[in-house]
């Protein structure tokens, strides 16, 4: 398949899932105190597609994300199966925050943070050859192996993405999910944010999900979109959902959703 091909499959939303695995969430509901926050969440998410939840700001897309995460208490539960064996598995989930709190000149460099993820050790008094090469192997996938001495720090907002997305996908997950991980990044940074995760898409057996707000490149990357208010009001292919009653409810007329299609 050509690249050509491959990019009009991206932003027609037809990347078509591997199958290797299955993973659905069932039932998932927050409460906290006496509100409710999400309720009756059900998704069925596939390996090779991008999957965006969008919604308006306390719609609940945080509360669902760290509940996928099991940082909170919730109901309800993922589901993982593993098609090809036919066994229930353990999700492994990469995450990639929408900011790293690092104070500025603090001296941490990409291979620090990169080598203490790998051992579980602080490791800023020493280094491993070793180690080096396999985080310069993972960081290469990103087109970020020359980052590895920079201080973290003194990374623009891109280049952290790109060594973010190296870290969360270090150990193979399943399922990889981002929390706006292109806040504040130039259209430049988007772009090859957006390549990234297409390769991800199309190199691994694996699923991504992704909480944005940036409805224009939701519209021209994601393969099935979300619109989240407490509960699931639509979901289906970009077209599907930018153009129902809810979204327009929501959200109004989106102009460049009509412009992405002609």
């Amino acid at each position: 398949m050509s690249i050509e091909q491959q990019k009009k499959i991206r932003h027609s939303g037809g990347t078509k899932a591997c199958g290797f695995h299955c993973i659905k969430v069932k039932n998932f509901g927050v409460k906290i105190g006496n509100d409710t926050i999400i309720r009756d969440v059900n998704l069925h998410i596939h390996c090779g597609q991008l999957t965006t939840i969008i919604g308006k700001n306390g719609a609940g897309k945080t509360t669902l994300m760290k509940a996928l995460l099991n940082e909170i208490k919730h109901e309800g539960y993922i589901e993982f199966k593993d098609i090809k064996k036919n066994t229930m598995s353990d999700l492994r989930i990469g995450y990639v925050p929408q900011h790293l709190n690092i104070p500025k000149n603090t001296p941490t460099s990409v291979y620090d943070l990169f080598a203490s993820y790998i051992s579980g050790i602080p490791v800023f008094l020493w280094k491993s050859k070793r180690v080096e090469e396999k985080i310069k192997q993972q960081l290469s996938r990103f087109k970020a192996e020359e980052l590895i001495d920079k201080a973290v720090c003194d990374l623009s907002g891109g280049e952290l993405q790109r060594v973010l997305l190296s870290l969360a996908t270090y150990q193979s997950p399943n399922l990889l999910i981002l929390d706006e991980p292109v806040s504040g990044m130039d259209h430049n940074g988007m772009e090859l944010f957006y390549d990234n995760i297409d390769f991800l898409k199309r190199e691994y057996d694996l699923a991504v999900i992704l909480i944005s707000h940036d409805l224009e490149y939701v519209a021209r990357y994601s393969d099935r979109v979300v619109l989240l208010n407490q509960t699931i009001i639509r979901e289906g292919t970009p077209k599907e959902v930018f153009n129902s009653p809810e979204f327009k409810e929501t959200f109004g007329k989106i102009q460049y959703l009509e412009e992405h299609e002609k």
